[in-house]
């Protein structure tokens, strides 16, 4: 759909407005086509002259509204936002741009049905953008990541089947409380009753989920994505605790929540939590730029110690 100044242009936006926000106004609609109210109206009545049906409603409460059950196409998207979508299929996916990938089997269905123009910008785009993948990312199933996130909109209990890294395979009931996206790796949070306690699964090791009929009541002021990240920095087999000779203020944006929890002590602070890879922590400690004491935790002291001896070797003379 183009977003030009042509009036078919704006009668298609006018279309694309009121799909979007039933109960627009003229005043509205005037300001977001940039027109005056009088030209809003007119847009309206072209649509009804093509066949589409406007209704309005007067009060405080009134406004344009397609009538219930009008069918129309089933997307439309201008140019920006066709790119757009075949740029975040492509970061998130690679391998959409090969054949008989199931993703970008679906977008190829997607870049057919757009207008010839657009279409055909979208289709160049794909076929001329390379895309790295990233070693480190998977994807869970989609059958049982569409379970998971129905039954968090439903607010229903789940029985999952979970395979851990190490091979381990039990089953437990939850309460789903979010899907979460992070870093190309797909979690479920949740509350596991067995354990009494939050939990995150990665859904990739689920192997199966079930719905239950058991409702359950969601958390107040649930931040998924903060819960997560904090989560993410406890509850490891290594425990770490460090000192930067800088005050919090100064050290928390190079603090990352899987590092664990920052607080303050005096003009320095303190950082406190676990890890399950030391070596890589000593990475997460090494990029942030004030000076650092490893006060606790005997794996991150050898990790950090073998890191600034491979350091120094670096630069060592011949």
């Amino acid at each position: 759909m183009s977003t030009g100044t042509s009036p078919t242009a704006r009668a298609l936006r006018t279309l694309e407005i009121l799909r979007a926000r039933p109960g627009t106004t003229s005043e509205e609609l005037a300001q977001k086509l940039g027109v005056t109210d009088r030209a809003a109206r007119r847009y309206v009545a072209i649509l009804r002259e093509a066949g589409i049906p406007v209704e309005s409603e007067r009060g405080p409460h009134g406004g344009y509204r397609l009538r219930r059950g009008t069918r129309l196409a089933p997307v439309a998207f201008t140019q920006a936002e066709a790119l757009g979508l075949v740029m975040a299929v492509l970061d998130g996916r690679p391998a959409a741009g090969e054949p008989g990938d199931p993703v970008g089997a679906a977008l190829d269905k997607v870049v057919r049905v757009l207008p010839e123009e657009v279409g055909r910008q979208a289709a160049a785009l794909r076929e001329h953008a390379a895309a790295a993948p990233d070693p480190g990312a998977v994807y869970p199933d989609p059958a049982v990541t569409n379970t998971l996130v129905e039954a968090v909109a439903a607010r229903r209990r789940v029985v999952i089947t979970y395979r851990s890294e190490a091979g381990n395979e039990w089953r437990a009931e939850v309460d789903p409380w979010a899907v979460v996206v992070r870093r190309a790796r797909w979690y479920l949070l949740c509350h596991a009753h067995r354990a009494g306690a939050m939990r995150t699964y990665r859904i990739d090791r689920v192997q199966a989920a079930e719905e239950t009929t058991t409702g359950f009541r969601m958390p107040a002021d649930l931040d998924p994505v903060a819960l997560l990240e904090a989560h993410l920095g406890s509850g490891w087999a290594f425990p770490t605790h460090v000192e930067f000779d800088a005050p919090l203020a100064q050290a928390a944006p190079w603090i990352g929540a899987p590092m664990g929890r920052l607080e303050a002590a005096g003009e320095r602070c303190v950082l406190l939590g676990s890890t399950r890879n030391p070596a890589m922590y000593a990475q997460w400690l090494a990029a942030v730029p004030f000076d650092f004491r490893v006060l606790g935790g005997p794996e991150l002291r050898s990790a950090v110690a073998t890191a600034a001896t491979r350091l120094a070797a670096a630069v060592a003379g011949p």
